[in-house]
């Protein structure tokens, strides 16, 4: 008998309904393997969470920093020495969660920024521009915070 034919999802959805679904966690899932075999942890467990609390490529957060005196137009952004993607908009930028410190270490990145910025924790801004009659600023160096 395969695996597969123990149950049926609609079997599944309905303990699910009547709240008798045995639920556990991918790791939890490993430990009852090891312990009782695939054939009986496949009898005993109906759902097999998964998922993930973490920072994946696609995730960052958009940022408008507000204008400064004089106005710069933001051409280059870092936070906390992370560069955010600028140009979008004259003070706007895109920090990506999976990106880099300038330096290239795996230690920080664009997740601890923004985990920075949540907690409500000052960041360091630092930005540079080519310089216009109407945004006059060539850089700036600031602190932000969600504030």
């Amino acid at each position: 008998m395969s695996i597969l034919s123990l149950k049926s999802f609609a079997e599944i959805n309905e303990k699910i309904k009547q709240r008798r679904a045995v639920v556990v966690t991918a790791e939890e899932i490993t430990e009852i393997v090891a312990e009782k075999g695939t054939a009986q942890a496949a009898k005993e467990v109906d759902v097999v969470t998964t998922g993930t609390f973490g920072p994946m490529c696609s995730s960052g957060v958009w940022l408008n920093f507000g204008h400064s005196e004089p106005p710069i137009r933001m051409t280059k952004v870092w936070l906390n020495d992370v560069p955010a993607y600028a140009g979008v908009a004259a003070v706007d930028a895109y920090l990506g969660a999976t990106e880099l410190t300038e330096s290239g270490s795996l230690e920080y990145g664009g997740a601890h920024v923004i985990e920075e910025l949540i907690a409500g924790n000052q960041v360091k801004l630092r930005a540079i521009s080519y310089g216009t009659d109407c945004y006059p600023r060539t850089e700036i160096a600031t602190y932000i915070s969600k504030e």
